[in-house]
């Protein structure tokens, strides 16, 4: 393979392409109207030498280009641009569109070749060359000039990317052949995707990325292989502060691994998480929360009415929340977020609150694909991640961990449950599965007060716990 590689300037997109293009061939970038074609090949343009670069419109003119170039962030003040676009001449008092390139047939053709000879640019936009498919006569004859055109520009030393119009018939399927490589812009109402499907000499990264279009351009997020990341880590165990809690899980649970708080709304999972993320702070480590489900003056507020010092480890920059709002994000763009939390700011623990927020963000994309290789990415860089599940009943004779299918993901399953004990609603905790070691049978009484979280004593002769109404164990009660 190739070892030469020219860098795109899109963030995100030559880490797919594993380093760039390979100089001196041609790419096609196609897609639908908007979906970012031209934007793409300006940031192509403008990250090698601008003086040594040729932009070729042959749909809006110069000054439109240039423009709207501006417009987006990525003013081309130094590119060179080739107008082969229709203009527009005064004729007395009336203005009369000349399609030139169709008048002046091959003239267009040797436009080309004559400035690339004088000028001899190292990176070529032709936008769009499914254009010139007015210069011919027939399909035959427009296969040959492009094959010759694309030919002669790559012996130049020029590399060439040229835009098509997604769907546009066989034309369209004539310039995925002649082209090196293929790369497929898309918007939808899942949001805008990336996918190569063609790349000769060279590996990419298979598959759809999400990326965002803005006034700065485009921003590609690729899709998260953990196998790609890893670090080695001690998987020593980690205290929660709450004594009994620890005695549940016979130490803590260990650093690198996947913990699962499954339960029903407002029964203090995430105060839980919040109770973990505190002892990690004492232990001067951040950990950062992404709440998908409630913003941060809720949970500050909740947090202080249980005396948990979240403000205080925030400004010590050992704790970052960060609220989340589903439908602006797309699964690679959190995926993003969160990589430059653990790579970038040396983030040890994280808390994913709630799985149902999260499967917002994912729309349709696959939630369990999705969470696990956020998981395992996490996992392989020695982080300890925390997952919120919400079950949407508050009793249930059937216990239901999980409604995701999630529950293999999890090192540690630990439920909280509502029971209602002498008309009275109680709350209990336990331990469903701990994969790296013991832990303890029993479920205790969990509660949530001013003084804090507390953990108390096994529930002793009481049976169907789980089923939100236990009885008096009789047998055990005469025995004992």
């Amino acid at each position: 393979m190739n070892n030469r590689r020219i860098r795109t300037g899109i963030s995100g997109f030559d880490e797919i392409l594993h380093g760039g293009l390979i100089p001196e061939r041609t790419y096609l970038i196609r897609g639908g109207p908007g979906a970012g074609k031209t934007t793409f090949g300006l940031h192509f343009l403008l990250s090698g030498a601008r003086s040594n670069s040729l932009f070729i419109t042959l749909g809006e003119s110069e000054q439109q280009l240039r423009e709207n170039a501006k417009l987006c962030g990525l003013p081309m003040d130094d590119v060179a641009v080739l107008d082969l676009s229709p203009s527009l001449e005064e004729s007395g008092e009336t203005y009369t569109l000349l399609e030139s390139w169709e008048v002046e047939g091959n003239g267009v053709y040797e436009r080309i070749l004559t400035h690339a000879q004088e000028h001899r640019p190292e990176r070529i936009v032709i936008d769009s060359l499914s254009q010139m498919r007015y210069l011919a006569a027939d399909t035959f004859l427009f296969r040959k000039q492009v094959m010759s055109l694309l030919r002669k520009l790559t012996a130049l030393g020029a590399t060439v990317l040229f835009t098509s119009e997604e769907g546009a018939g066989d034309d369209d399927e004539i310039l995925l052949f002649l082209s090196d490589g293929v790369i497929s812009l898309e918007q939808s109402e899942n949001g805008r995707h990336c996918q190569i499907s063609k790349l000769r000499g060279s590996s990419f990264a298979s598959g759809a990325h999400f990326f965002s279009l803005s006034d700065s351009g485009i921003r590609l997020y690729p899709r998260l292989v953990p196998g790609h990341h890893g670090r080695k880590v001690e998987h020593t165990l980690l205290g929660s502060g709450l004594p009994e809690f620890d005695a549940l899980t016979h130490g803590g649970i260990e650093r690198g691994t996947v913990t699962l708080l499954s339960g029903p709304t407002g029964v203090g999972k995430t105060t839980l998480g919040a109770q973990i993320m505190s002892e990690a702070a004492k232990r001067r480590e951040r950990s950062v929360i992404y709440s998908f489900d409630e913003g941060s003056s809720t949970f500050f507020a909740r947090c202080e009415q249980v005396s948990l010092p979240v403000s205080d480890m925030i400004a010590d920059g050992y704790l970052n929340f960060e609220p989340v709002e589903p439908l602006h994000y797309s699964p690679d763009e959190f995926a993003d977020r969160v990589r430059y939390e653990v790579e970038e700011c040396n983030t040890t623990m994280v808390m994913i609150d709630s799985l149902s927020g999260y499967q917002q963000s994912v729309r349709g994309q696959g939630l369990e694909q999705r969470v696990h290789a956020l998981c395992r990415y996490l996992v392989n860089m020695g982080v300890t991640v925390i997952l919120v599940n919400e079950i949407f009943s508050i009793t249930d004779q059937h216990t239901r961990v999980t409604e995701f299918g999630l529950s293999y993901l999890a090192d540690n399953i630990i439920i909280l449950r509502y029971i209602e004990l002498e008309s009275e609603l109680r709350k209990s905790i336990g331990v469903l599965k701990k994969r790296a070691g013991n832990f303890e049978r029993a479920l205790r009484e969990f509660e949530v007060s001013s003084e804090g979280l507390k953990v108390g004593q096994p529930f002793h002769g009481l049976r169907g716990i789980l089923s939100g109404t236990p009885e008096i164990n009789k047998s055990r009660q005469d025995s004992e």
